[in-house]
């Protein structure tokens, strides 16, 4: 099994974004569809992205508002190096955005992020969404579900939402 690193591990991404504290089992039952192997969370943005390393040692992004796991680094030690330069820190970790969100006083905690009323990945979610806070696990468990229920669904097609309560 892959053992993350234990100095200082991913100090200037956790300064931010502290993950030690999170449950990632919690995070990704609405998810094993997309990532069905056992992982550990390296680090995650403001906006509920999370970065999850395998047993194997490879990381990946699981991007949560556009409903994607993709494999960004063969290593810790790679995704580290990657994450220190400012262009991937921006695609990652949406830097700019996180700052333009604190302007307007959303500032997560550490058991948040930024989510929005209409989700990313909707064309139509226009100018009126307004971001707000919302409990991280709620979050990722939300648009995992989404984009599970949307996964054979094309580009630009058209969807017709029914909010329904679980059945029991």
């Amino acid at each position: 099994m892959y053992q993350l690193s234990p100095e200082n591990r991913l100090s200037k991404v956790e300064a931010g974004f502290p993950v030690s504290h999170l449950d990632v089992e919690r995070l990704l039952p609405e998810w094993r569809w997309l990532c069905p192997d056992k992982m550990q969370l390296l680090a995650r943005n403001g906006f509920g992205d999370l970065f999850l390393c395998t047993d194997c040692g490879e990381v990946y992004w699981l991007d949560a508002g556009g409903g994607k796991c993709t494999q960004i680094a063969a290593s810790e030690v790679e995704f580290r190096a990657s994450a220190a330069m400012k262009e991937t820190r921006e695609l990652w970790f949406a830097e700019a955005d996180k700052e333009a969100a604190a302007l307007r006083g959303l500032i997560p905690n550490a058991d948040q992020c930024i989510g929005f009323p209409i989700p990313l990945v909707f064309k139509e979610r226009g100018t009126g969404n307004k971001p707000y806070l919302v409990d991280l696990y709620e979050g990722v468990s939300f648009l995992g579900d989404l984009h599970r229920q949307m996964r054979d669904v094309n580009d630009g097609e058209k969807v017709r939402l029914h909010i329904r309560p679980e059945p029991k």
